[in-house]
């Protein structure tokens, strides 16, 4: 007789449901060279750790080392003591990728001045663990180590080993699960989501330790998913709403969260934005308004985001490599993720909060302003940032669409040589429609009167000399604060 949560173990090391990756004999052999410095590495859920412990536990059947981590603050002063002079003893540091850049380099250089050594009597042994590229990423720390290493990829299961799992527990409870398929598409390959899943549809029915005549359980998956949705919910909540609601909340600042919720309705985790963008023109705005420079200011500035995210700005490529995570993204309520957000309904999608439209003369004053809305997480149209993207096109239909539809709100910077110079006035022929909305902020450096904006409009008068480094803190104070605040009212 077994217990369920002995069987399918969402903690700890499985013991009846371990499959063997393909590449287990290599690692062993690494694992046992006495003094070698491996690395093993892979995406979250592809069983990294469990499969170590297995190695460790055929190599040392008595007195397994135990595993050290960056997430016990008591295995740090340990981690930081790993030395030449430790030892033939053997070290296994776990999640190595949440380790300081210093003390990755250390035990990087340690790995190679252990590895170069012929003689390996006296030296400790170094295993570390950690999510993808932690090999390649050491190898750019110390260069010239990579032949000097033992490097293991651990990848996702296969089909065929995902359902080799569920038929060992079910072997071993004496159940019968229906709709296995289910299960191994939806697990994508991930070891701890398949056993997650396996557990809830067993709870489900009730089997909690095995059946002494065979049973057989039919499962719906609509309900295992929200039950394996609300078991998930505590460890991805709250970087999930922290990337939705950005780096500075605002209540219609919602692009993450509609890049995210699109990302959830694809079959795969990773997308490049550029075509994500093309193919849905519902959020084409949104998209672009971020994957150009705010989402990977967000990830940089957001640790529990970047954890879980990865973006690269280059290439727009963005992906959750995480299993689980991508499945608990992908059968959430997102209208109730929406509501806790706190975020606001407009139909309307924008790619710019803020247009700004000014004379060539006050460009400086233009582009301090645009550069402190940026710093504040508000997006900016400013032509000089764009006019690449726009290479072989029509300014004029480019600021047509711009000032009319792509922007959440206009910000005019008026005086006598916005009046007088025909792009402005072109500007602000397509802009002046939407004053009458509010979505229009006048920002007076003179007392010039312009037709369509009345004299009576809830305006901005800054006295502007043309020393931005005397007046920056009045612009900041007067202007770009100002400006945040409108946003953050709609």
């Amino acid at each position: 007789m077994a217990y369920l949560e002995d069987v399918f173990v969402t903690e700890g090391v499985p013991e009846f449901t371990f499959v063997k990756p393909p590449n287990f004999t290599a690692l062993l052999v690494d694992l046992r060279r006495k003094g070698k410095p491996v690395v093993v590495e892979g995406q979250s859920g592809t069983g990294k750790t469990t499969t170590v412990k297995k190695a460790l536990a055929e190599i040392f059947p008595e007195n397994a080392p135990r595993l050290l981590t960056p997430r016990e603050p008591k295995d740090l002063p340990i981690i930081e003591a790993i030395s030449e002079e430790s030892g033939d003893e053997t070290f296994v540091v776990d999640d190595f990728h949440r380790l300081n850049k210093e003390t990755k380099e250390r035990l990087a250089n340690l790995a190679k001045v252990i590895a170069e050594r012929d003689n390996r009597d006296g030296l400790p042994k170094l295993i570390i663990i950690g999510i993808n590229n932690v090999g390649s990423d050491l190898i750019q720390l110390v260069p010239d180590i990579a032949k000097r290493m033992g490097i293991h990829r651990i990848a996702p299961g296969t089909p065929a080993v995902i359902g080799e799992m569920i038929k060992l527990g079910s072997i071993r409870l004496n159940i019968k699960i229906e709709e296995q398929e289910a299960i191994i598409t939806d697990s994508r390959g991930d070891y701890w989501l398949t056993q997650q899943i396996c557990k809830t549809i067993c709870i489900s029915a009730n089997v909690d330790q095995t059946r002494e005549v065979t049973h057989h359980i039919n499962w719906t998956q609509d309900t295992i998913k929200a039950q394996v949705v609300e078991t998930l919910h505590h460890n991805y909540d709250p970087a999930v709403r922290e990337f939705c609601r950005g780096r500075r909340f605002r209540p219609t600042n919602d692009p993450y969260y509609k890049l995210l919720r699109a990302v959830s309705e694809l079959e795969q985790s990773n997308v490049d934005l550029n075509e994500l963008a093309n193919a849905r023109h519902d959020i084409k705005g949104s998209i672009n308004n971020v994957k150009d420079h705010r989402l990977r200011v967000l990830l940089d500035q957001k640790e529990t985001c970047a954890r879980l995210f990865y973006y690269d700005a280059d290439t727009k490529n963005f992906a959750i490599e995480d299993p689980a995570l991508f499945y608990y993204i992908k059968n959430l309520n997102w209208e109730d993720l929406r509501q806790r957000c706190g975020f606001r309904d407009d139909p309307r999608d924008f790619e710019w909060d803020i247009a700004i439209s000014f004379a060539g003369e006050n460009r400086d004053i233009a582009d301090f302003i645009g550069q402190k809305l940026r710093e504040l997480d508000i997006s900016v149209f400013y032509d000089r940032n764009y006019e690449d993207n726009y290479l072989g096109g029509l300014w004029s239909q480019q600021f047509l669409d711009i000032f009319v539809r792509k922007s959440r709100l206009v910000v005019a910077i008026l005086d006598q040589h916005h009046k007088d110079k025909v792009w402005p006035t072109f500007e602000r022929d397509c802009f002046t429609q939407r004053v009458s909305e509010a979505e229009v902020i006048p920002v007076f450096l003179d007392k010039t009167i312009f037709p369509g904006i009345p004299t009576d409009l809830v305006s901005i008068h800054f006295d502007y000399s043309g020393d931005i480094d005397a007046q920056a803190d009045a612009i900041i104070d007067d202007i770009v604060l100002r400006i945040a605040g409108k946003l953050t009212s709609l």
